[in-house]
Order: C-alpha cells, then sequence, then structure tokens
C-alpha cells in the first residue's frame, strides 16, 4: 500500500514562501552587518548566542545544528580576536563554556542594532499583531507560548 501524500493547499504553499523569503532576506542583511564587523555570519552567530550566555560548545553545536568541530574552530577565530574566551563550566569543572568578553557582548549589541530588515517592517504591526506573530511562529517550532 503506497503512502499517500499530502498537497498543501494554495495559502499554505503561498504562507512558506512568504517565511522564506524573510528567512532569506534576514540572512542577507546579518551577513552584511557581519561583515562591517570583520565577522562571517556564523561568527556573529555564535557571538550572538554566548552574548546571552555562556554555553558549552557541544551545545552550541546544537543549537548551530553542525559538528563540534565546527563550533571549535568559530570560537578559536572569536577567542583571538578577544570577543569571546573558554571557562570552566561552574556546574562541571571538567567542561568548558564558551561565553562572550565585554568586548564581545559590546560588538553584538552593535550588530543587533545595524539589522533593520527584521525591525523596520515589525515596528509598523502593532504590539497585538506582533505578539500574535510571536506566538504563532513559537507554536509552528513547537516552543511554549507566553
Amino acid at each position: 500500500m503506497a503512502a499517500e501524500s499530502h498537497v498543501p493547499d494554495a495559502l499554505t504553499v503561498e504562507v512558506a514562501e512568504l517565511i522564506g523569503t524573510v528567512v532569506a532576506r534576514y540572512h542577507e542583511e546579518y551577513e552584511l552587518a557581519a561583515a562591517e564587523h570583520a565577522l562571517t555570519g556564523a561568527q556573529a552567530r555564535v557571538l550572538a548566542l554566548l552574548a546571552r550566555e555562556p554555553k558549552p560548545m557541544r551545545q552550541l553545536a546544537r543549537h548551530l545544528k553542525c559538528e563540534p568541530s565546527n563550533v571549535t574552530g568559530i570560537v578559536d577565530r572569536l577567542e583571538s580576536r578577544g570577543l569571546v574566551e573558554r571557562r570552566p563550566d561552574p556546574a562541571d569543572r571538567r567542561v568548558k563554556v564558551a561565553a562572550a568578553t565585554e568586548e564581545g557582548r559590546s560588538t553584538a549589541a552593535r550588530l543587533r542594532g545595524e539589522l533593520d530588515f527584521a525591525g523596520e517592517p515589525l515596528q509598523e504591526l502593532t504590539l497585538a499583531e506582533r505578539r500574535l506573530l510571536r506566538d504563532l511562529l513559537k507554536r509552528m517550532l513547537g516552543e511554549p507560548e507566553h
């Protein structure tokens, strides 16, 4: 017995294409903003994550959906620029966590402030519309809503 294939309706296809366009524009702008700080997009993403909180390398790799060796190289380059440091995990001193330095947090904040693509259109939505959009996106991703 053949598996039944599901053909999405036209609205679902349109929404998926619009999400894809938003993601592509965001990544394009993110890459340009990162380059202004002599960072690759991947380095900027790691720095942004570490500016929020220190993370073990394996957790970073899982979050970025890449191999731990790739994250090691990215963290090495960020560390050589003084944007990130490695330190023992307070919960398990055998584990090293990567953490943004003060300069790294400052760079991440400037980079975030330079991303106009998401900010400008979102500001045109009402607070209620932005909350609804956030909640719908979280629901699509299987994350708890507020």
